[in-house]
């Protein structure tokens, strides 16, 4: 895990420090919102935070295992070998029960632009998908 000052700018590239915007999510509060829980999963990969990517992945996206351990390692080795360069929130829609959120990511390996899905589950948004283009 990459340690980062409470006053360095956030990962998420928001403009704000890192206190006043994601490390809050990181250090339990659930995110009110689809972008702020996208923005705060992003800087959780940035900073190798896989406890906090396992902990808001909702159970029906293809990734989730029970196997928590293999499935932290997994992330480990990405965020080891991938560095996050920047992200652009592209469009935002959210509703009651369900939110999307389009973005493109910069990392060290290319571009990824997804339209990611969240459920809101009991009092957390939590990630589902997202379609890959």
């Amino acid at each position: 895990m990459a340690k980062l000052s409470p006053n360095a700018p956030c990962p998420c590239h928001s403009g704000q420090k890192y206190k006043k915007c994601c490390q809050r999510y990181h250090k339990g509060a659930n995110a009110s919102t689809p972008l702020l829980l996208m923005r705060s999963r992003y800087s959780a990969y940035a900073l190798g935070l896989s406890g906090y990517i396992i902990k808001t992945t909702h159970p029906d996206n293809p990734d989730y295992t029970t196997d928590t351990k293999a499935w932290a390692e997994s992330i480990a080795l990405f965020t080891q070998e991938s560095h996050f360069l920047g992200l652009k929130i592209l469009e935002v829609a959210e509703g009651e029960k369900e939110g999307f959120v389009t973005f493109e990511a910069t990392l060290s390996s290319g571009l990824l632009h997804e339209k990611s899905r969240f459920i809101r589950h009991a009092t957390a948004w939590l990630y589902v998908d997202g379609v890959i283009d």
